[in-house]
């Protein structure tokens, strides 16, 4: 197949592209490689994707450096290859960002899926596979968070652009038929990651002696999910295109599915661990402690995150399970040999 890769130079668009190539998918990269975090580790990522490309039994990778803002650059993309499937992985990300920023989410994150969305439409793309995020669960205290819960009180807003993105592919779905999987992730982490992500800076200034700032005193509880589960569980609901739910009642809707070619799933580790324990298992892999600065709960946090991927796991038998201490171990596997400390 040819398979529609945006934010290939972001960190799970770069391992979700890899995955495609290693079973021979064609891959079309679509990324702006901005300077939200070092524009270096994005162009090595691509570097790497296309080090990897046309070798025996690999799909061929093709990059485009385009702007999802620009909606002629949109269609002349999908014009010009006619993809079989997309997966719309480039967003702005970061919680804290947002607070400061907004006006980036709304560009990367509302205007960029409207040219993904209507793009698709016109081009009859046979499915659309989205990121979303566990932050839209917001408010919600009811563990684990289910998708079968509503979740209409966003705490940031990062997580109410990535809501929108849902209701956003619903109306294309109940309108066009197009159909749309939106997979909210629960705290990805591994190598290639994000600068700006816990891991990396922890690992980071942990290495320099520098200390670390552990908000609500280090007592969060995330579903932190390694790379390669996020990347299995991406590619497995790609390749399982939405469908009507034909059990879906409007007298007692389901958030999660609906009478429209569209669903909505959880992807994470269904173990919580706290944000101290983490850091314990970092300090063991490095062989160095932490100089933990302990602070209070931060503007537009939760203090605790479970994911329930019941849903998803009965829709493609896959489960999630990379311990994290094996994942926080190839991480600064990674980050050793990458910048060669």
């Amino acid at each position: 197949m040819r398979v529609l890769v945006t934010g290939a130079a972001g960190f799970i668009g770069f391992h979700t592209a890899g995955h495609l190539i290693a079973r021979g998918d064609d891959v079309v990269g679509l990324d702006n490689v901005n300077s939200y975090y070092d524009p270096s580790l994005k162009e090595a990522r691509l570097k790497e994707l296309a080090d990897r490309a046309g070798r025996d039994g690999t799909g061929r990778f093709t990059f485009l450096r385009r702007d999802l803002t620009d909606q002629a650059a949109v269609n002349a993309a999908f014009a010009e290859h006619g993809f079989d499937r997309v997966i719309h992985l480039a967003a702005q990300a970061g919680v804290r960002h947002s607070i400061s920023h907004p006006h980036d989410y709304v560009q990367a994150n509302i205007v960029a899926f409207t040219n993904i969305l209507e793009a698709c439409r016109h081009s009859e793309t046979t499915h659309l596979t989205y990121a979303s995020t566990s932050s839209v669960y917001g408010a919600n205290t009811k563990m684990p968070f289910s998708e079968h819960a509503g979740v209409d009180h966003p705490l940031q807003f990062y997580a109410a652009t990535k809501r929108a993105n849902e209701l956003m592919a619903h109306s294309y779905s109940h309108l066009f038929g197009l159909p749309t999987t939106g997979m909210r992730f629960f705290t990805a982490y591994g190598p290639w990651g994000r600068p700006d992500m816990a891991l990396f800076l922890f690992v980071r200034k942990i290495m320099a002696g520098e200390p670390i700032q552990l908000f609500n005193n280090g007592n969060h509880s995330r579903a932190f999910t390694y790379i390669d589960d996020i990347v299995e569980s991406i590619v497995r609901l790609s390749d399982k295109t939405a469908a009507p739910d034909p059990d879906w009642s409007p007298d007692a809707p389901d958030p999660a599915t609906s009478n429209a070619p569209f669903r909505i799933y959880n992807i994470g580790n269904a173990t919580p661990v706290r944000l101290n324990d983490y850091v314990d298992l970092i300090e063991q892999e490095l062989g160095k402690k932490a100089i933990r600065e302990y602070l209070p709960l931060q503007p537009g946090d939760v203090p605790e995150s479970i994911a329930d991927v019941s849903s998803f796991e009965k829709a493609t038998g896959y489960h999630a399970a990379t311990p994290v201490k094996e994942g926080v171990a190839k991480f600064v596997e990674w980050y050793r040999s990458y910048y060669g400390v």
